[in-house]
């Protein structure tokens, strides 16, 4: 099997084999949501920066022109289960509203991350960026 599907899965059982340790340009979190439709709970590596305290993740999908299956899941039950090293905890998913701080967000992730900086250049679409705060 090919596809983003096995790839996911090989980046998964890496991450959480070397302890959250992933080689590749960006650093992962592995991000568990409850499917919009299917009510199952999806595991998937996605790239992150910080905003204080605040995970930042990008719906980006590589710059196609539509969101990933993981954004519709969050936005539909926001509470998300995240794997960062070698710690897991639950988290409160907020997509950013306000134009200036989704900019602000996604200019900074895209400074640490540069292969961001080509996505909205390949769609039409905003990509959204989301806030990732850790359940007390």
């Amino acid at each position: 099997m090919s596809g983003p599907g096995n790839y996911n899965q090989q980046v998964i059982e890496m991450f959480r084999a070397n302890k959250g340790v992933v080689r590749g340009p960006n650093q992962l979190i592995l991000l568990t949501t409850t499917g919009a439709k299917s009510g199952k709970q999806r595991t998937t590596p996605v790239a992150y920066s910080t905003d204080g305290d605040k995970l930042v993740i990008i719906a980006s999908k590589g710059g196609a022109p539509v969101n990933p299956d993981w954004y519709f899941n969050l936005v539909a039950n926001p509470i998300v289960t995240v794997e960062q090293g070698t710690e897991t905890f639950q988290a409160h998913a907020s997509v950013v509203a306000d134009e200036a701080e989704r900019q602000r967000l996604y200019a900074r992730h895209a400074e640490l991350m540069p292969g961001f900086a080509e996505y909205p250049k390949k769609t039409d679409r905003k990509i959204p960026v989301i806030l990732l705060e850790r359940a007390s």
